[in-house]
This record gives structure tokens, sequence and C-alpha cells, in this order.
């Protein structure tokens, strides 16, 4: 499944990361256009929505499933509910900090998988992958103050904070359920789990899951099949043809195809200080995609 992990990323694998994280770009509208949905009725939605496609796809890929993958879609469970504590967290910190706040603090989830790699999981990261990560994190930072980001009370970036740990856990077990289980399944078993801890915390906190105009109705539809099946698929494809790392870092193009797709779509303005921050963003992906990580040191004898 994993072939590229050591070496040369895989430059298939790296264009569908980069095309589904575009896609994702799509998200904050349709989130919008969902209004009055809250935010766990609308991943309850999207996910509930994304699960018949995404189970059919599993099922075509039966065959190629391995018997001793238990482990693996245990850790493509994870996944999910690391999934669902990002955006739950993220949702909350938005009520006590800007938008852009709270979207900037979660760009630092390559900072927190490549620190993970490196000290847990002992990978050898070049200066070149460093230098990336820093380049895009200050076009993210850039982006962020160019939507007005500013530093507010400390909980709501604190909750931002925390998401962004969420979603570099979610990324790191995601790439591990990717060395065993294909792209559909690792999906099926990510949807099936956010599914249900969407649903279980929108219970438990009161939101409705009816009773929304038929915009909203569409707008979930699109989350559900062109974000969840369509973007994800990519992107789970994706990863298991590139280092975790890389993943990480090819995750943040999603912030700079929401600038895209806010120009064209909805006629918001660009500033040139957001030009600015894409165009670091890009380079820094570029980079880190020009430095796979060192061969492993092999143990030598006394």
């Amino acid at each position: 499944m994993d072939g590229t992990q050591a070496g040369t990323p895989d430059p298939r694998g790296l264009a569908a990361l980069i095309l589904g994280a575009s896609l994702l770009g799509f998200a904050a509208m349709l989130v919008r256009w969902a209004a009055p949905a809250g935010p766990l009725a609308v991943g309850f939605y999207r996910m509930a929505i994304a699960l018949p496609p995404v189970a059919w796809l599993a099922w075509r890929a039966r065959n190629s499933a391995r018997r001793d993958a238990g482990k693996s879609r245990l850790w493509a469970g994870v996944a999910g509910l690391c999934f669902v504590g990002d955006l739950w967290m993220w949702h909350s910190s938005l009520h006590h900090t800007s938008a852009a706040n709270a979207t900037l603090l979660v760009t630092l989830a390559p900072i927190w998988v490549a620190v993970v790699s490196v000290v847990w999981l002992g990978a050898r990261l070049r200066r070149q992958f460093w230098l990336g990560v820093a380049l895009a994190l200050g076009g993210a930072l850039i982006l962020g103050l160019a939507k007005g980001a500013r530093w507010g009370t400390g909980l709501g970036e604190l909750l931002g904070a925390l998401a962004s740990l969420a979603y570099g856990a979610f990324t790191l077990a995601l790439g591990r359920a990717r060395q065993e289980l294909s792209a559909p399944e690792a999906l099926f078993w990510v949807v099936l789990c956010c599914m249900v801890g969407f649903g279980v915390l929108g219970l438990a906190q009161g939101e409705a899951f009816s009773g929304y105009p038929a915009r909203a109705w569409w707008a979930l539809a699109g989350l559900g099949l062109v974000v969840q099946v369509v973007a994800w698929w990519l992107i789970t494809w994706g990863i298991g043809h590139v280092s975790t790392n890389l993943g990480a870092m090819g995750l943040m193009t999603q912030p700079v195809a929401t600038v895209i797709l806010g120009w064209l779509l909805l006629g918001e303005s660009v500033r040139p200080l957001q030009g600015v921050g894409t165009l670091l963003v890009l380079a820094g992906i570029a980079a880190c995609a020009l430095a796979p990580p060192l061969p492993e040191k092999k143990p030598t004898r006394a």
C-alpha cells in the first residue's frame, strides 16, 4: 500500500492529496449555506450522506482486504474519533475567538505530526523539509492576519491549538491505517466512526437534526458527496502514497483553496497580502515534496 514512505513521494499520490485538499475549500461555503444546522448536526449528516457510497466503494475493494488488518481498522476508527474532536473543538473555539484565529491555529497540525514522527516514530527529516514547514506556516500566518486574526482572551486560542493536535493525530492515525488498508476501506471506518461520534455529541448538546430549509439540505448533500466522498477519497488514497509528514503539509492547500474559491464563487476580494501568503504556502509544500525523509540509521554492532 505504501511503497513511497521512505523514498521519493509518488507524484500521483501527491497530486491526489493536493486535489483533495483543494476540494476541501468548498467545505467553508457549504457549511455556511447549511445554516441553521448546528456544527455537530452538519458533521453527522455529512458523514451519514457519505456512508452509503463509501460503503459501496469499500465493498468493491473487498478482494484487496487483508484478513489480519484488524489493528489497522482500529487505527482508522481512532482517526475518525480524532477528526470528530478536531471539528468539535474548532467549532467551540469560534465562540471565544475569531474565525481567522481558529483557522490559523489549526494549521499548526503539520508541526505536531513532524515532532511525533521524529521523537516517537524515528523519522529523520531533512533541513529542507523544516524550511518548507516554516514557509508554509508563515504563509498561513499571513493569510490569517489578512483575515483579521488577533489574539483574543486565550480560551479560544487554546481550543484552536487543541484542535490542531487532534487534526495532527488524525493524520498520523490515518497514515498508519493506510499501511494495510485500501483507501476505500480506511475511509469507510473513518466515516462510520465520525457519524457515530457526531451523532452522540449532537444529541448530548441538544442540537436540532431536522426542520432545515431546502438550501441547507442541498448544502449538506454537497458536503457529504463532494467533500467527504470525493475529496477525502483522494486524500486517503494520496496519504497511502506519500510520507505522513508530507501528507500533513499537503492538507495545508485547503486554506489556499478557500481563498481562491471565495474569490471565484462568492465575489470576495483578495488582498495582495493573501496572494503573498498563498505563494508561501505553495512554496512550502513544494519544498517538503522535494525533501524525502532520510533513510533510517542502521544500528552498528559493538
